[in-house]
């Protein structure tokens, strides 16, 4: 674990009163250990525990494997369930140690869960459960098991901790913005007329395995296609005077990162261009607006005042943008209702105009909230591609 997570989760100790945090959803528990399970979606029932006097991770009997193999952090490793596996006559190491936790496991996450709470010391103490991601049985179990325990919600208290990011989370959203806008660029490099959305989406996959990340919520689209939301890439051929619009995602070392860029194939009508300059404008006044106790509400209204000055006057967004990390969609929100900023917190502000059966436009910038304002840290350029 790097020192900006240890202090960040010492100070969500302090503010609960407690000895240990139980952290439960995937992101939380990556954040505590780095472990990520690949089959979460079957057996959600993975802890990660963050106490002063250590850590430790509870998981499947099926992940064990996978814990062995990746780069995990953390003091204490129980396993819970059945798995057969069997560790060959030449089996290396890492194949008998996980061969030894799955032998060693234990009978329900909850007894599990209880065993590394007494490697840690703290099974009598008070906890912080992040309990929103459990179902009211599984909540139920864990907080009959750990009788001796005082429990304390810690949901809230692990989404405050992971706001502000340290020097590592922020070199990997850094690294994994690059890699998208580099398959971003190979994508535009494909686009003549004729070339399908499914298509496009399909060099954008390739270029980012190429580069060791992964594809994330992939939405390249055509025409009035652009103007759906969530538009699935589908047959829709490109034509001249399209718009294109990616709003595409990719994931580096766990985190996330989203890019919105808009081309055009062939010269834009004036009606195009002054349309895209507008959700330009929105764009520039909510960076402009973003800084360290700056209100999520003043960048806002910055934005939506932008737009509208510009040339929408009709524009309506219930948020100009949110934080992200670990998760493509975190806290804080850029919303009326939303918190001051940090330093340290990485944002993505956005703005969208959709014209049901016309066209959308969209733009999407993430940002660094620094000691100064805000570091833009997209290295593409904003402005409308001309194809």
């Amino acid at each position: 674990m790097y020192p900006h997570q240890a202090e960040r989760l010492d100070g969500a100790l302090a503010r609960l009163g407690v000895h240990a945090i139980v952290a439960v959803s995937a992101a939380n528990v990556a954040y505590v250990t780095g472990f990520r399970s690949l089959s979460r979606e079957r057996n959600p029932a993975s802890f990660a525990i963050y106490a002063r006097t250590g850590t430790a991770l509870v998981i499947p009997a099926v992940d064990a494997a996978a814990y062995v193999a990746g780069d995990v952090q953390a003091d204490h490793v129980v396993c819970h369930g059945r798995c057969h596996v069997e560790a060959a006559e030449r089996a290396d190491e890492a194949a008998r140690r996980a061969a030894a936790l799955v032998a060693t496991a234990g009978a329900s996450p909850a007894d599990a869960l209880l065993t590394a709470l007494r490697a840690l010391g703290v099974a009598d103490a008070a906890i912080g459960l992040d309990s929103s991601p459990l179902t009211e049985a599984a909540a139920r179990a864990v907080v009959q098991r750990l009788e001796a325990a005082k429990i304390h919600p810690a949901s809230d208290a692990l989404t405050q901790a992971r706001l502000v990011k340290g020097p590592y989370e922020i070199d990997c959203l850094q690294q994994g913005l690059r890699l998208a806008e580099e398959a971003i660029h190979e994508v535009l490099g494909e686009l003549v007329a004729g070339i399908t959305e499914r298509d496009a989406a399909a060099v954008y996959a390739r270029a980012l395995e190429r580069r060791g990340a992964r594809p994330s919520a992939t939405m390249i689209a055509f025409g009035p296609n652009t103007a759906l939301p969530a538009a699935t890439p589908g047959d829709r051929a490109l034509r001249a005077g399209d718009f294109v619009r990616f709003d595409v995602g990719s994931v580096f070392k766990g985190y996330h990162a989203e890019v919105a860029r808009m081309a055009i194939l062939g010269d834009p009508t004036a009606d195009q261009e002054a349309r895209y300059d507008a959700v330009e404008a929105g764009v520039e006044a909510a960076l402009a607006a973003i800084g360290p106790a700056s209100a999520a509400r003043a960048v806002f209204d910055a934005a939506t005042g932008a737009v509208r000055a510009a040339g929408i006057p009709t524009f309506r967004q219930h948020h100009v943008g949110h934080g992200i990390g670990l998760e493509a969609i975190e806290p804080p929100w850029l919303a009326p209702d939303g918190p001051a900023l940090e330093a340290g917190m990485v944002l993505r502000a956005e703005i969208a105009v959709y014209d049901l059966g016309v066209a959308g436009i969209q733009v999407k910038e993430t940002v660094l909230v620094t000691s100064g304002g805000a570091a833009v840290m997209n290295r593409s350029n904003r402005g409308l591609v001309v194809l």
